[in-house]
């Protein structure tokens, strides 16, 4: 396949990237500063996201979406940025697939209540949960778009190891047997790169928890 990674530099990105190139894949990666993409596996493409079109991505089968930004003034661009990228992918074959957020998840079976509006959802977290839920909310209307958003656990270990095993769930937060939800980098990983060769979830949200 060939796989198209935004962010391809960051934590969720490199190890994707990493991922990817390990199962064989042609990998391009979309980066703001081709000076800071240190594996000479990749190919690189150095552009803002917000300039892409689709004639940049058009040659790859799938996009991966690990675009991220932290200052508080810029997470509104989790949904202008998510905008830009389905409407250039509007209408045309290559899949779209988001390295998402949990806090969007519900944790009621009804789906009424999201770990995000929860009481001990920590508040410092709450302003980027709430634009990537909203990104999130977008999306999913999104009829002409090939995409799929993958949800992490609610503790998102960049630090974590990689097991090489997890469970796949839809629109709930999940726990593992030690009533834990939480997922690796590594781990989350292989979960995007197997939707990616098997699509299972076209036009779903779809979340991953470590064994």
């Amino acid at each position: 396949m060939k796989i198209a990674v935004i962010g391809a530099n960051g934590k969720a990105g490199s190890l994707i990237v990493k991922e990817a190139l390990e199962r064989g894949h042609e990998v391009t990666a979309v980066v703001r500063d081709s000076s800071k993409v240190n594996n000479t596996q990749v190919k690189i493409l150095e552009k803002d996201l917000f300039d892409l079109t689709y004639d940049d991505l058009k040659e790859n089968d799938a996009v991966i979406d690990a675009f991220a930004v932290w200052a508080e003034d810029q997470l509104y661009q989790h949904k202008t940025s998510l905008a830009h990228l389905s409407d250039i992918l509007a209408e045309k074959p290559v899949r779209l697939l988001v390295v998402g957020g949990a806090g969007s998840l519900y944790v009621d079976p009804e789906h009424k209540l999201r770990l995000m509006d929860t009481p001990d959802f920590p508040d410092m977290f709450k302003p980027l949960a709430s634009n990537m839920g909203e990104a999130f909310d977008a999306l999913r209307t999104r009829k002409d778009v090939n995409w799929t958003y993958l949800s992490p656990s609610a503790d998102f270990s960049a630090e974590g190891v990689r097991t090489g095993k997890y469970k796949a769930g839809g629109e709930e937060l999940m726990t593992n047997s030690k009533g834990l939800s939480t997922i690796s980098y590594a781990d989350y990983a292989i979960a995007m790169l197997d939707e990616a060769e098997l699509p299972k979830h076209l036009q779903e949200r779809f979340t991953v928890v470590s064994e």
